[in-house]
């Protein structure tokens, strides 16, 4: 789980972002899949915040600096609240000229001004909505809980590892190593049958989809739904020792169905998505980067840094993060009216110069510094732990096993997930003979 957590939901929109803004600020389509869009490069030196023009008409702002993106990540003036403030990518022509007249008018924005909320969209929640599921979810993140899983995760890599070597020389990293590793915790996690992965996998894929119509996203989201609202019914009929059954028996006051179903649906969809895209994206960067591969080789020890440094520079969540000002808010010398929508750039925001020396070269010994991957402020992910130990083990166990690992064609010829909202690659043929 990362950052992108708040992009792998289905009540979010960043494919509206996607769809208002040019291809080349979302598409890595650059001579080096691991740096920034070509089109967010490009916007270097204008500021760590800038205007965004939207293709609907709307006003954005892009925040590309470190320090002013944890800014954002943390002024309790910008909402996560996509119920009640609805960001610009999200409206549609008129309703931009219609806000466009009424502040010219000098009326004042206004957000949808609900009753409280029954959902269990967490991310996508302010205070105290957003506090008391927050919580509750932390509480499952145990110490205990997560150091059992280190044995178990070091036994899943292992045996995938000596799969993959009994079936030959070649394999695809992504099905064969890289999926079912955060898949099989997730499952694991949440008490899910892993032989239903499937389905799971499918839907959350078309649901984070680019290029897959409306049409084709509500129908598996709709499919997801209704997986997850049986697990839900399933776990009050028969819990057991797996995080939902301890949302659902231990809550005080308990939680509805339709908020476990939400938080199961997030926790789901981020808890393999995001950490499968990791360990696919950081083997294709440390494999061609062969000096630090090399290094990593020499001094295991690196490893903790290593995964720091990937989490920095690959940075897979591209524009999905958004928050909406709820009063007029001056952030790095910009001033941003109250309804404006702010876009973190984070593979920007993860290479500012001020805090990185050379920030566009992959260096595992490179000191430790905070990074974005996870985000920041009280919407910083929760699974974070869990993704360190998955791709510390993940990647470890990977170099010290194969170590003839590379890649089986040409690096040109490796598909990325430039359809995707979570970036990373379709498929990693590797060879190790």
């Amino acid at each position: 789980m990362s950052a992108s957590t708040e992009a792998g939901s289905p009540s979010q929109s960043p494919t509206a972002m996607r769809r208002v803004l040019p291809a080349d600020m979302t598409d890595r389509a650059s001579a080096c899949p691991f740096d920034s869009p070509p089109g967010l490069e490009r916007r270097r030196g204008d500021g760590a915040v800038q205007p965004l023009p939207l293709g609907n008409g709307a006003l954005a702002w892009l925040v590309t600096g470190f320090d002013e993106a944890r800014t954002v990540l943390a002024d309790p003036r910008f909402s996560s609240d996509r119920v009640r403030h609805r960001d610009a990518a999200s409206l549609q022509p008129h309703e931009v000229a219609e806000r466009a007249a009424a502040a010219g008018r000098g009326e004042p924005y206004a957000g949808l001004d609900l009753a409280s909320r029954a959902d269990g969209m967490f991310v996508f929640m302010d205070p105290p909505e957003h506090t008391r599921l927050r919580r509750l979810l932390t509480g499952q993140f145990t110490v205990r809980r997560m150091r059992a899983l280190e044995d178990r995760l070091t036994e899943i890599a292992v045996e995938h590892i000596a799969a993959m070597r009994a079936a030959g020389t070649e394999a695809d990293l992504v099905p064969a190593y890289a999926l079912p590793i955060p898949s099989l915790m997730i499952c694991e996690l949440l008490g899910v049958d892993y032989a239903d992965r499937g389905e799971f996998q499918v839907n959350t894929s078309v649901s984070l989809s680019a290029t897959a119509s409306d049409e084709e996203r509500a129908t598996a989201g709709a499919a997801l739904y209704a997986f997850v609202r049986q697990l839900v019914a399933d776990k009050r009929a028969a819990p057991a020792d797996d995080m939902l059954s301890g949302l659902i028996h231990d809550a005080d006051p308990p939680l509805t169905d339709a908020q476990l179903v939400d938080m199961a649906l997030v926790l789901l969809g981020a808890g393999h998505e995001t950490t499968a895209n990791m360990l696919g994206l950081g083997t294709f960067a440390l494999l061609e980067n062969p000096d630090q591969l090399a290094a990593l080789r020499a001094d295991p020890a690196l490893i903790d840094s290593t995964v720091e440094e990937l989490l920095r520079y690959l940075s897979i969540v591209q524009l999905g993060v958004t928050r909406v000002a709820t009063a007029d808010v001056t952030v790095g010398g910009v001033a941003i009216p109250a309804g404006g929508t702010v876009v973190i750039g984070m593979p920007e925001a993860n290479r500012d110069p001020a805090h990185w020396a050379e920030p566009d070269r992959l260096d595992l010994t490179r000191p430790r510094a905070p990074h974005l991957a996870f985000g920041h402020g009280i919407h910083q992910c929760l699974g974070q732990q869990l993704a360190r130990i998955e791709m510390r083990i993940g990647l470890g166990e990977l170099v010290a096993r194969l170590p003839g690992l590379r890649l089986a064609g040409p690096a040109e010829q490796v598909p990325l997930r430039n359809d995707m909202q979570i970036f990373g690659v379709h498929s990693l043929p590797v060879t190790w003979a």
